[in-house]
């Protein structure tokens, strides 16, 4: 950002703000979850890039000239972030696909408040923390429907909110179609997205 000192970020073990975060090296990947500092090294893999891909080339196309707008990491997500200011917001995510339907939520920064939707892609780095840790947070922070995506078992795990709750949809194979709960007249087969 034009005049902003961009400074490392420091290795104690202490809570950080949005504001914080700003001033980091954009060089870096990071998510902050209540303040803690997660670091999304190293680069996803190839099979990771080719299903984020076909995802994003589905949702793109069947969003063109609808509402939502699909966007994918790297892609600020301010979570739990209503009416706070940068120093007050301690959850910022990059999901791999983020869909968001309300454009009152997007500015030049990225996202401030939960998407309609967002698909995680999973890595051997990154299962744990997409199963805990952004889990609670995606259910907390109010995200609709949220999916669980594994690139080398060829499956799609779907969580939808329900009472301010997660309920587990199933697991789905490469040979399923599996229904887009947003989106009622979307379906995507996953022989198409695991290629």
């Amino acid at each position: 950002m034009k005049g902003m000192i961009l400074m490392t970020i420091p290795s104690e073990n202490q809570k950080y703000s949005y504001a914080d975060y700003l001033t980091w090296d954009e060089g870096e990947r990071l998510e902050l979850i209540d303040g803690e500092i997660f670091n999304m090294s190293p680069a996803p893999s190839r099979r990771h890039q080719q299903v984020l891909r076909e995802l994003s080339t589905a949702f793109s196309v069947f969003l063109r000239e609808r509402e939502c707008e699909v966007f994918f990491a790297p892609f600020d997500v301010r979570l739990l972030a209503d009416n706070k200011q940068d120093d007050d917001i301690n959850n910022v995510v990059q999901p791999d696909l983020s869909i968001v339907c309300d454009k009152e939520k997007l500015d030049d920064k990225g996202c401030k408040g939960a998407p309609d939707m967002i698909i995680e892609v999973l890595s051997p780095s990154s299962v744990k923390l997409d199963r805990w840790k952004k889990y609670q947070l995606y259910e907390k922070a109010g995200v609709n429907e949220y999916w669980l995506v594994d690139p080398v078992n060829h499956s799609v795990e779907i969580h939808l909110l329900n009472d301010a709750q997660y309920k587990f949809q199933g697991v789905f194979i490469k040979d399923d179609t599996v229904s887009v709960n947003l989106f009622p007249d979307f379906a995507l087969d996953l022989n198409q997205i695991f290629v």
